[in-house]
C-alpha cells in the first residue's frame, strides 16, 4: 500500500512536495503519479484539498498536448450529459470498475508477456520434461528407468 505523498500549494501557486523538501510542478506531479504514488494537493492557507480540481488541470493538459486524446469530443459531450442526471452517481461508479477492470486486464497481459519473454527455449523443455516425468510417475507409480542405469 502506498503511502500518499502530500504537495502542498502555497498562494503564490508554487506547490512543494513535503516528502521530498523541493518545489514541484505540475508535470513533477504528473511523473509521481505515473509512477504509482498516491498524491493530495492541500491548499497551504485554508488547509483545502485541492488533489481533484489539479488532477483534472494535468487531464486537460495532458488531452492538450500529449498525442492522442482519450476523452474524445463525443465522450465529453456524453459525460456532461450525465451531470445533475439521475444516474450520475451510477455513471461515476460504472466509469470507476470499467477502468479498474481494464487496468487489471492491462497488468495480467503485461504479466503473462513478461513470464513468455522471461522463459527460454530451454526453459520450457526442461518444464515439458518434468512435466512428462510427474505424469510417468502418477501412471506407473514410479520412476522410469534409465538405460544407463540398468545392469541387468
Amino acid at each position: 500500500m502506498n503511502k500518499t505523498r502530500i504537495i502542498k500549494k502555497y498562494a503564490n501557486r508554487r506547490l512543494y512536495d513535503t516528502e521530498a523538501s523541493k518545489h514541484v510542478t505540475l508535470q513533477n506531479i504528473r511523473q509521481m503519479i505515473v509512477d504509482g504514488a498516491d498524491v493530495q494537493i492541500i491548499e497551504d492557507t485554508s488547509g483545502d484539498d485541492i488533489t481533484r480540481p489539479l488532477l483534472l488541470q494535468i487531464i486537460v493538459e495532458q488531452e492538450q498536448t500529449g498525442g492522442q486524446p482519450i476523452l474524445t469530443e463525443l465522450l465529453l459531450a456524453q459525460l456532461i450529459r450525465f451531470y445533475g442526471n439521475p444516474m450520475q452517481g451510477m455513471m461515476a461508479e460504472y466509469l470507476q470498475k470499467s477502468v479498474d477492470t481494464f487496468v487489471n486486464q492491462q497488468r495480467t497481459v503485461q504479466s503473462q508477456m513478461q513470464d513468455m519473454l522471461s522463459t527460454t527455449p530451454l526453459d520450457t523443455m526442461r518444464d515439458l520434461a518434468a512435466q512428462n516425468l510427474k505424469t510417468w510417475e502418477t501412471l506407473f507409480g514410479q520412476r522410469p528407468v534409465d538405460k544407463k542405469d540398468d545392469n541387468s
